[in-house]
C-alpha cells in the first residue's frame, strides 16, 4: 500500500485572505503559502490577522520548507511570522520571493530563511514531494499553479489564477501542462481558487483596463492625474505607464511599497520604464499638471496609506485640487468597501474627479469566473475536488459547479479552517482537525486574544464606567465619597445628577457589604461593580465596561 497523504487547511476556507495549507506524508510537512488577512471592521485596534500556526509549530522539526504560489500578501505576508519559529527554506518564484523578502527583511528575520527561486515548469524535490510549479495568470506576474506529486497521486493546487488569453507579458496560464498531467498520471485532488464562484462568465483580460486607461489620459490633457493601484500589480503599472508616456507625462511614485516594488520589477526586467520618464516626487510641483502622472498606493483605503492621506489634506507631497483627476484602479478587498468609500468621498470634496470602478472599467479581476473555473475542472477530470479560498459562500458555490461539472458528491469535499482531508488507497476521507482560529496582530504578534478584542468592542460600543472608592476595613467605613470615571457612557457635565446617584448606589452597597463582614478587596470590588452595574443598566439601558477600584486603607 502507498503512504496515506494529509492535507491541511490552517486558513483561506471561510475567509478572503490567512491562505495557508500543509501537505504531509511520511512525517514530513511542506507548507503552501502562508498569507495574512486585513482586519474586519469589528476589530478595533488590529493591524493583521494571521492563521495559527501553531500545528507549524507543534511540528517544526518535520517542515521541510514553504511553497509560494504567488507575491500577494494573502499568500505571503505571514511568512515572517513563521520563520520566527521555523528556519526553513522557501521556494517561488524570482518576483515572489523578491516582494516575500521585503517584509522579511523588515522583521529583521531574513538569516532565517534560504530563498530559493524555481521557474515556469520546473519540477523539483521538496521533502517528500516532487513540486511542479505551472504558470497561471493573476493580478501579480508570476503566478504558479503547483502539482504535488505524492504516494497518492497528483494533488494540484491551482493557486490564483485566471485564464487570461491576451495577457500583458504573454505568459499564459499553462493549460496545456494541466491537461496533460489529467490525461497521463490523472489528477487525485484539485484545490481550485473560488473567489470568483458565484460570478457567471469569464474574467476579462487585463489588456481591456489598458484601453480604458489610455482613453482617461487621452480625455484629461492639461490636467494632473493620479493612479492608485496594487503595488504588487506590475501589469497594472506598465500599462499605466504606458498611457502616461503616450500623452506625455512623467511619471512619479507616492508610497514605499510602491516605489520598492517598482524599483524591483525594473530590476528583474518584468516592468519596462525607461529612465528620463522617472520623477522624485518632490519635483511634481515644478512640473505642468499636464505633465504629471502620480503612482500611489492606497487603493484600499487604509488609514495611512498616500492616498487617505492626499484625501485628508495631510501629504507632504501632494495637495489635490479641482482640476485633478484621480483613477482608483483597483476593486475594494471585501470588508474594504467603507474604507474605500470614505476616501472617495474626502477626494470629492477636495474637488478632485474620482474615476472607480462605478465609473469607468479601470478594474478586472485576476480571479477566474464562473466559465474559467467550470474549464479547469473539464481539463483536471479531478478524482477528489476541494474549493479553496474564499468565504463560506463561494466555496459552496464551487462545489456546486463541480458536481454540475460531474465531479461525484460524494467527492466534492466542502471544507474549512481547520478541517483536513486524509487520501489513502480507498479513497479520501475527513481527518483530524486542527487548531486554525485567529491569530491577531497589534504591534507585536500574539499580544491581543478574544477577550482583548472583546473588550475593545464593549469600549468602542458602549464606552466605560469606572468608580473609585477608598474603604478601611478596620472601621468598617468608606472613607470618602466613591468618584465616578466615564468615558464613552455620559457626558460627565451634562449628567451631574446621575453620577451624584451612581456613588451614593456604590457607598452604600459598599457599607452593607463591610456591616456583614466583607473586608477583603475582591469581594469589595464584586459588591461596587454589582451595584453599579445595576444602576448603570436600569438608568441608561446601556452595558458599558464597569471598572471598580477599591482602595483599602
Amino acid at each position: 500500500m502507498a503512504d496515506p497523504v494529509r492535507v491541511t487547511f490552517l486558513g483561506g476556507l471561510g475567509e478572503i485572505g490567512r491562505n495557508c495549507a500543509v501537505v504531509e506524508t511520511q512525517g514530513r510537512m511542506v507548507v503552501l503559502d502562508c498569507g495574512v488577512m486585513f482586519p474586519d471592521p469589528d476589530m478595533p485596534g488590529i493591524d493583521l490577522v494571521l492563521p495559527d500556526l501553531s500545528y507549524l509549530r507543534d511540528h517544526a522539526e518535520a517542515v521541510e520548507g514553504v511553497v509560494l504560489t504567488h507575491g500577494h500578501e494573502d499568500h505571503t505576508g505571514g511568512l515572517a511570522y513563521l520563520l520566527r519559529d521555523l528556519a526553513v527554506p522557501v521556494y517561488g518564484s524570482t518576483l515572489t520571493l523578491g516582494l516575500a523578502r521585503f517584509r522579511v527583511q523588515e522583521a529583521g528575520l531574513e538569516e532565517r530563511a534560504t530563498f530559493i527561486e524555481v521557474t515556469d515548469g520546473e519540477r523539483r524535490p521538496v521533502g517528500p514531494f516532487e513540486v511542479e510549479f505551472i504558470p497561471v495568470t493573476h493580478s501579480v506576474p508570476h503566478g504558479f499553479a503547483t502539482a504535488f506529486h505524492t504516494p497518492q497521486g497528483v494533488v494540484l493546487h491551482t493557486g490564483d489564477f485566471k485564464i487570461d488569453l491576451t495577457p500583458v507579458d504573454g505568459r499564459l496560464t499553462d493549460l496545456a501542462r494541466i491537461g496533460a498531467i489529467a490525461s497521463v498520471q490523472g489528477v487525485r485532488l484539485l484545490l481550485s481558487d473560488s473567489t470568483n464562484a458565484e460570478e457567471p462568465g469569464f474574467t476579462a483580460s487585463e489588456r481591456s483596463v489598458g484601453a480604458t486607461l489610455r482613453r482617461v489620459f487621452e480625455t484629461r490633457q492639461g490636467r494632473r492625474i493620479v493612479v492608485t493601484c496594487f503595488a504588487s500589480h506590475i501589469h497594472r503599472v506598465q500599462q499605466v505607464v504606458d498611457a502616461a508616456v503616450d500623452t506625455g507625462r512623467k511619471i512619479a511614485t507616492l508610497g514605499r511599497s510602491m516605489s520598492k516594488n517598482l524599483e524591483l520589477a525594473r530590476r528583474l526586467g518584468i516592468l519596462s520604464v525607461d529612465e528620463g520618464v522617472l520623477v522624485a516626487i518632490e519635483d511634481v510641483d515644478r512640473l505642468d499638471p499636464g505633465e504629471v502622472c502620480v503612482l500611489s498606493t492606497g487603493s484600499q483605503g487604509e488609514p495611512l496609506s498616500a492616498l487617505a492621506l492626499l484625501a485628508a489634506g495631510e501629504s507632504k507631497w501632494l495637495h489635490l485640487g479641482p482640476d485633478d483627476v484621480v483613477v482608483i484602479s483597483a476593486h475594494p478587498i471585501p470588508g474594504n468597501e467603507w474604507a474605500v468609500g470614505r476616501v472617495i468621498d474626502r477626494l470629492h470634496r477636495r474637488g478632485a474627479e474620482v474615476i472607480h470602478t462605478g465609473v469607468e472599467p479601470v478594474h478586472v479581476s485576476g480571479h477566474a469566473r464562473q466559465g474559467e473555473l467550470q474549464t479547469m475542472l473539464a481539463l483536471t477530470k479531478p478524482e477528489f475536488f476541494v474549493p479553496v479560498h474564499g468565504e463560506f459562500r463561494h466555496l459552496w458555490n464551487h462545489a456546486r459547479l463541480a458536481t454540475a461539472m460531474g465531479v461525484a458528491e460524494d467527492n466534492v469535499l466542502l471544507c474549512e479552517d481547520g478541517d483536513s482531508v486524509l487520501l489513502t488507497d480507498l479513497g479520501a476521507e475527513r481527518g483530524d482537525v486542527v487548531p486554525a482560529g485567529f491569530l491577531y496582530v497589534d504591534g507585536t504578534v500574539g499580544d491581543v486574544g478574544h477577550g482583548v478584542l472583546r473588550d475593545r468592542r464593549v469600549l468602542a460600543d458602549e464606552g466605560m464606567v469606572m468608580v473609585v472608592a477608598t474603604v478601611d476595613p478596620h472601621a468598617r467605613e468608606v472613607v470618602t465619597p466613591p468618584e465616578i470615571v466615564t468615558r464613552g457612557w455620559v457626558h460627565a457635565p451634562e449628567a451631574e445628577e446621575l453620577l451624584d446617584e451612581a456613588s451614593a448606589v456604590v457607598r452604600k452597597a459598599l457599607e452593607e457589604a463591610l456591616a456583614e463582614g466583607a473586608t477583603d478587596h475582591e469581594s469589595l470590588r464584586r459588591q461596587a461593580r454589582r451595584a453599579l452595574g445595576k444602576l448603570v443598566g436600569e438608568r441608561t439601558r446601556r452595558r458599558p465596561m464597569i471598572v471598580p477600584v477599591v482602595v483599602l486603607v
